[in-house]
């Protein structure tokens, strides 16, 4: 979602280029840029403000370092100040000193806060924290018999009441279940309406009252842009609230709220949603989305995806049979499942420092060559998967799985990158241990994404990414030690 404001702030840095140092003159252009750019992606215009404030009175102070490229040291600055404004670290949810710890979700209706409730959840479940939801929307309809599939679907039990009982009463109950079921925690799903209403807050209030949450948070959709901020300031002015979950952050929206909430409510964001699956929540790092927005990638965020999917057993067995070169398309096929559990190709790239400009028709390209693959191999007999060999030796069995998955013209290219890729694969693992991603499978994560330079069989390289680099000639004494 910050594609475009992490564009406009490339540009903004060509401005300096060829400057020997950072002064008053040459970083008004740059400045200018930079303020355009983040009041396009629809941050809070006092947020700006203070924002290049900050900026400038850092870029001209004594910090800076003669001698070092300017637009670098600029960036540093940048990063630096959106890390700031966006609340420095990530706040944790409050855990009570005696179990259960009460959770109050807050927030209008359509923000995805019933959905935001079971995501919670199933993120506290991964934590090894027992929980229970308590349904008190009996406004909207089918509201908590939406609650009620998805605590199914992760297995979370739900307390509801029917449509006919207080709301006040059934989160006071609820909380009197979680306690007989000796649960970890107990999230309070409420109910939304289509606007901020004296009745709704007062609901809200008495609910409040009544079970004093150790956590309330406020659902927002960042699909709101700034009016985001304003919404999380105005309910902790009337109900007090200690944080906030921003929703469709992976949407085409331009990404103000996240740059706004902290800074206009006071209130820091605790949690981010990243897609429609109930998997899809992660905690907010203000680090981490610097980086993101910067171009810079986010390895840890890659690196923790990467953990959540992948089982040590596997890993090991992994790593011993590309040892051997006896990766096979079998392994391979495991490994692309893991990638898309891990998410959508486009969203696992901009993880990675340096792929963030891939343009959207090039992974498009990059998503159907995946497919055209997983088809090819599809095809292939159980023999065929397990031993490469078979194929790259009988032009007879790549005519067969060409015809059954209709893609006559790139079995071959297949067959002879995967050899390719095994081979450079098991050189990796001698020559470099502990690169790249434990268990992956995948020579481009310890430097450069398969198949981003022809590496993956079935995808072309994109442009500019697959160039071959001269050979370098050989030190003599002790470069080969």
């Amino acid at each position: 979602m910050f594609d475009a404001l992490a564009d406009k702030l490339d540009d903004a840095w060509k401005k300096l280029r060829g400057q020997d140092k950072i002064s008053k003159a040459n970083i008004q252009d740059t400045l200018k840029e930079v303020r355009r750019a983040l009041l396009a992606a629809d941050v809070n215009l006092q947020v700006v403000k203070a924002f290049i404030a900050d900026v400038e009175a850092k870029a001209l102070g004594e910090g800076v370092i003669s001698g070092v490229n300017p637009g670098q040291q600029f960036i540093k600055i940048v990063y630096d100040e959106l890390v700031k404004v966006m609340g420095e670290s990530n706040v944790p949810l409050a855990q009570a000193e005696t179990p259960p710890t009460v959770i109050l979700m807050a927030g209008l209706q359509g923000t995805g806060k019933t959905t935001a409730t079971a995501k919670l959840a199933l993120y506290l479940r991964k934590q090894e924290r027992s929980c229970l939801m308590v349904g008190t929307d009996i406004y909207r309809p089918a509201a908590i018999d939406q609650l009620l599939t998805l605590g199914n679907q992760i297995d979370v039990p739900v307390f509801e009441m029917g449509t006919d009982a207080d709301p006040v009463e059934i989160a006071r109950q609820g909380i009197e279940k979680a306690k007989e079921l000796e649960v970890d925690t107990v999230i309070v799903d409420t109910a939304g309406r289509l606007q901020i209403d004296d009745d709704m807050m007062g609901e809200l209030s008495r609910i409040k009252d009544t079970i004093k949450p150790d956590d309330t948070l406020l659902v927002v959709d960042a699909m709101t842009g700034q009016e985001a901020a304003n919404l999380t300031y105005t309910f902790h002015e009337k109900i007090g609230i200690t944080g906030a979950i921003l929703t469709k952050l992976d949407g085409d929206s331009r990404g103000g709220a996240a740059l706004s909430v902290r800074q206009i409510s006071g209130q820091p964001i605790k949690f981010v949603g990243v897609g429609e699956k109930v998997e899809a929540l992660e905690p907010f790092y203000p680090d981490r989305l610097a980086s993101r927005i910067l171009n810079m990638g986010d390895i840890l965020t890659l690196v923790e995806k990467a953990q959540e999917e992948l089982d040590l057993a596997d890993v090991e067995k992994m790593q011993s049979k590309i040892m051997e070169a006896k990766f096979d398309f079998n392994d391979f096929i495991k490994q692309m499942r893991l990638l898309k559990n891990m998410g959508s190709l486009g969203g696992v790239l901009k993880l990675i420092p340096g792929m963030g400009k891939i343009s959207g028709a090039d992974l498009a390209k990059g998503e159907t060559q995946l497919k055209r693959t997983e088809s090819m191999i599809s095809s292939m007999t159980k023999a065929e998967k397990a031993d490469p060999d078979l194929l790259a030796q009988s032009p007879s069995r790549r005519r067969r799985v060409a015809k059954g998955s209709g893609f006559e013209e790139n079995v071959s290219k297949l067959v002879k990158d995967f050899t390719k890729m095994r081979s450079m694969m098991q050189n990796m693992g001698r020559g470099m241990p502990g690169m790249g991603m434990p268990g992956m499978g995948m020579p481009g994560m310890g430097g450069g994404m398969p198949g981003m330079g022809g590496a993956m069989p079935g995808m072309g390289g994109y442009p500019g990414q697959g160039r071959r680099k001269k050979k370098k000639k050989k030190k003599k004494g002790f470069g080969s030690l």
